[in-house]
């Protein structure tokens, strides 16, 4: 038995070596293209950012996937940072369709010949952790919501890539061995680079069973049972299991394709605006939303939906953050900096009292540069010259702050996908307005707010 425990940490040690050299290497580059740290901030961190992003590719699943996850924390990382993080490739060589139906096999207890009809051998998608297939179903199947999806009806068959759990596990081994060192830098230590890699390890862990996105798609497609324009591929249980998860196959454009899509007659331009509509609908209605939006997991059909794929990374939202983000947004798309700022402190934002005043005006100046001023509003370029501002106020970025401004970059990068020229901050006043009202109008926040009000209207009556 001491054998394979032996082998076991000698590849660990192997793969331990290959990923300090690289990050040496890259910590040499860093130190070479930035001059030894005295290149000017914003440059500075693009070009860390940079490095970051093509290290991740060049370690594999596990970096790659911890990359995708850190791109959703702008409270902890760089603005260039997580902007750049968004860009990871995770797109590599099929393994040999040989090799995943062994995985179905061992997965659905049959050859998938004898439950699935016509399986393509050749993969839809290869990602660095999991593939897709197409086959047709054999048998008629009743899903959770949505009516019944019969017999030869094109599905989508994604499986996890032989081995890839040891090798994420001994790669997280590692990944952790390494933040506990960088825990004890007093600089560092205030990120707490352990308990975050303790959180990445376990939303990754549970990204590696299928039947968690499984669940979160079904839960979207109930959601969004009633929206026409909205579509959730929805999981056949019967085929699905911990490695394996089969869906509906959905056929359609995506995002870099959507030329195509103008000239099958698409209405881009209101799917663009329902389609930001959706995304902040997911925030701050319904506390929870899909982190990982990127060309490959939206697609628009050709019915003129969008259709949502790939729930492996999700988002979530409290109820008090969402109040206070609906406030935010208000300040934000009405121009109203200081309302912006004076709802930010319920989500944790605070500003020193010598700090307040100069924060507000480069905060009023980014407003009305980057959302007022020009033909169309650029919140990506606001999203990046709020959260650098206050990184270089040294202003510790709160997680809902970060979470609003990060995923108001991710709406305008959808929509301007689907149709350029959309004004997200015009289109988002409409829901954002009924939404506060609709707030206002709560039963408990009129028992909180009645009270008071009726003091001051009587003050105003007998002043």
């Amino acid at each position: 038995m001491a054998w394979p425990r032996v082998a076991m940490n000698e590849a660990r040690g192997r793969r331990g070596r290959q990923l300090f050299i690289a990050g040496l290497k890259c910590a040499l580059r860093i130190a070479w293209k930035t001059r030894f740290g005295l290149m000017p901030g914003h440059r500075r961190r693009c070009t860390i950012a940079r490095e970051v992003r093509l290290l991740c590719e060049r370690l594999g699943p596990a970096f790659i996937k911890l990359g995708q996850l850190a791109s959703v924390r702008p409270d902890v990382f760089a603005p260039e940072t997580i902007f750049e993080l968004e860009q990871l490739q995770d797109r590599v060589g099929a393994v040999s369709v040989g090799a995943i139906q062994t995985v179905l096999k061992q997965e659905l207890g049959a050859e998938v010949d004898a439950l699935l009809d016509d399986f393509e051998d050749e993969a839809v998608a290869a990602g660095s952790v999991a593939q897709v297939h197409r086959a047709r179903l054999a048998r008629a199947y009743r899903p959770v919501t949505g009516p019944e999806l019969p017999a030869g009806t094109p599905v989508a068959i994604k499986v996890l890539r032989p081995g890839i759990k040891a090798l994420i596990a001994t790669d997280l081994a590692i990944a952790r061995r390494w933040a506990g060192r960088l825990n004890r830098w007093r600089r560092l230590a205030r990120w707490r680079p352990a308990a975050l890699m303790e959180e990445f390890s376990a939303m990754l862990e549970r990204e590696l069973d299928l039947r968690n996105e499984g669940r979160t798609a079904d839960r979207f497609a109930r959601d969004f049972a009633a929206d026409p324009y909205v579509i959730v591929p929805r999981v056949v249980w019967r085929h699905s299991t911990r490695r394996v998860l089969v869906s509906e196959f959905v056929e359609g454009w995506r995002l870099n394709e959507l030329g195509q899509a103008e000239r099958a007659g698409i209405n881009a331009r209101r799917l663009a605006a329902h389609g930001a509509e959706v995304f902040m609908r997911q925030i701050l209605v319904l506390g929870y939303f899909h982190a990982d939006l990127h060309p490959a997991n939206l697609l628009v059909t050709p019915k003129g939906q969008l259709c949502f794929l790939d729930f492996g990374i999700v988002g979530r939202t409290s109820p008090t953050q969402r109040e206070a983000i609906a406030q935010v947004l208000v300040g934000l798309v009405y121009g109203d900096a200081d309302r912006a700022l004076r709802y930010s402190r319920e989500l944790g934002l605070v500003v020193p009292a010598e700090r307040e005043q100069g924060v507000r005006r480069e905060t009023e100046v980014l407003v009305r540069r980057h959302l007022l001023e020009p033909g169309r509003a650029d919140v990506r370029g606001f999203a990046l010259g709020f959260l650098s501002m206050l990184a270089d106020q040294r202003i510790t970025i709160p997680a809902g702050y970060g979470l609003l401004v990060k995923a108001l970059v991710t709406v305008e990068g959808v929509s301007h996908a689907i149709y350029p020229d959309l004004d997200l901050i015009k289109s988002a006043k409409p829901f954002a307005t009924g939404l506060i009202a609709a707030q206002l109008m709560q039963p408990d926040r009129l028992r909180r707010r009645l009270p008071e009000a009726g003091r001051r209207a009587l003050e105003a009556l007998l002043a």
